[in-house]
């Protein structure tokens, strides 16, 4: 296989973890974003008092909802958004890593495509 298209496919390569990486982020970026707002949704809830009416909105209606279940509900989505983020986190790490290597790689066929341009052929 010629350097050139090696470079060209590790380009291509490359270019396709940098996408795959933006978008790991992108959702990284949204999971922070739930987090942040159950974790207010469950301070919220610390202030209640047994006599406080929580409701759900269920498509266009608010429907009243029990205290403690709706407790548990946030606390559930925590749970999730939590293992999510650590779920994502390790793509993004093993995006990185794979980055790198990729980068590695047409630096290498980079410098042994310059190497060949400059030695004369005999």
């Amino acid at each position: 296989m010629s350097l050139e298209f090696r470079y060209q496919s590790a380009s291509t390569e490359y270019q396709k973890i940098q996408t795959e990486l933006a978008s790991l982020v992108e959702n990284r970026t949204r999971l922070d974003a739930q987090l942040s707002e159950n974790e207010m949704v469950k301070k919220e809830f610390a202030q209640l008092t047994p006599s406080n009416t929580v409701y759900k909105l269920v498509g266009p209606v608010l429907v009243p909802q029990d205290q403690n279940e709706a407790k548990s509900n946030v606390e559930t989505r925590l749970e999730f958004i939590k293992s999510e983020i650590k779920r994502v986190d390790g793509q993004i790490n093993d995006g990185e890593d794979r980055s790198e290597k990729k980068k590695n790689e047409l630096v290498e066929i980079q410098t042994k495509l310059q190497q060949d341009q400059s030695t004369p052929n005999s």
